[in-house]
């Protein structure tokens, strides 16, 4: 069912989609810093390739990463995305087969595709926010994961709320037991134990996604729900800061941001799963940290 050849094309096409989710939401929050009458000019994203290569010098993909800094309304985002293969080392090997993967010992081969964004605002009225969605295939099975998350530091609950709903709608339109699923998993793996606390409000999380089963193909269906989680993403995300853009804030607000922000790092260093793998993958370390705010403090 997974062989490489039978998977050509739907690699390609989650990869294309991925690409295209990112040039929409870079030109929207382009469109956002343009918007906004601000102090300085209106932010733009740099944006550097970046490639992985193999033990012996081999191509093994690569992607691109987008960063803007400084600008009016965000202090700091990224938006990545690649498409690498390669094989997994043995520690790498080891944590896909506690997994459950089946057939690491035999062909450790991998192929990963997914766009992964971090934004850190200027205003801190305005929550920051986490989305990323991705494929990964072995030639023992395959699997879609994802999901986003709010991350304010001073909390409306009718953003919260907002947020919310619109990532129900994507999740509803595909299964009714989604949103609760996936709201309690965010729940649990946002979560900072060191702290007892969450990072944020939460949002939806999701991993392994194959609802077919190793016998059977759900691909479309499951690549579908993916998509529609990507591109509920603005939806959910742009209005809540519009809305939050001109309020006042001050220094007091400014440094629980900072301190808020110290939570984000400790959870994103300690804890994270995308920043481990990337890592132990021999990603390009500052595409895979790129999560990280600007600044930040600690009490």
């Amino acid at each position: 069912m997974t062989d490489t050849d039978e998977f050509t094309a739907r690699k390609a096409t989650a990869s294309a989609w991925f690409s295209e989710l990112r040039d929409r939401i870079v030109s929207t929050f382009e469109a956002l810093e343009d918007g906004f009458e601000g102090p300085g000019a209106p932010g733009r994203f740099e944006v550097t390739p970046t490639t992985r290569t193999g033990p012996a010098g081999e191509d093994q993909g690569g992607g691109k990463m987008s960063v803007m800094r400084g600008g009016r309304v965000f202090e700091k985002v990224g938006v990545n995305i690649s498409t690498v293969w390669g094989t997994l080392a043995p520690r790498a090997q080891a944590a896909m087969a506690a997994r459950g993967v089946p057939g690491m010992a035999e062909d450790p081969r991998f192929w990963a595709s997914g766009i992964s964004l971090v934004a850190h605002m200027q205003n801190p009225h305005t929550p920051a926010v986490h989305m990323n969605t991705r494929m990964f295939w072995t030639p023992g099975a395959w699997w879609f994961g994802g999901g986003a998350d709010l991350n304010p530091c001073i909390e409306y609950s009718e953003d919260t709320a907002h947020f919310h709903v619109t990532l129900k709608q994507a999740c509803d339109a595909h299964d009714p037991n989604y949103y609760p699923r996936f709201k309690a998993w965010a729940d649990e793996y946002f979560f900072v134990p060191h702290r007892g606390r969450a990072r944020g409000v939460g949002g939806i999380f999701y991993d392994d996604l194959n609802t077919g089963g190793a016998l059977s193909d759900s691909w479309d269906k499951d690549f579908a729900f993916t998509r529609d989680v990507g591109a509920a993403f603005l939806p959910a995300f742009v209005p809540v800061t519009e809305r939050r853009l001109g309020t006042p804030a001050t220094t007091d607000d400014r440094e629980t941001q900072l301190i808020h922000r110290g939570l984000y790092a400790e959870y994103n260093l300690v804890y994270d799963r995308g920043t481990k793998f990337g890592l132990e993958t021999g990603h390009n370390a500052d595409a895979v940290l790129m999560s990280l705010p600007p600044v930040a403090k600690w009490p």
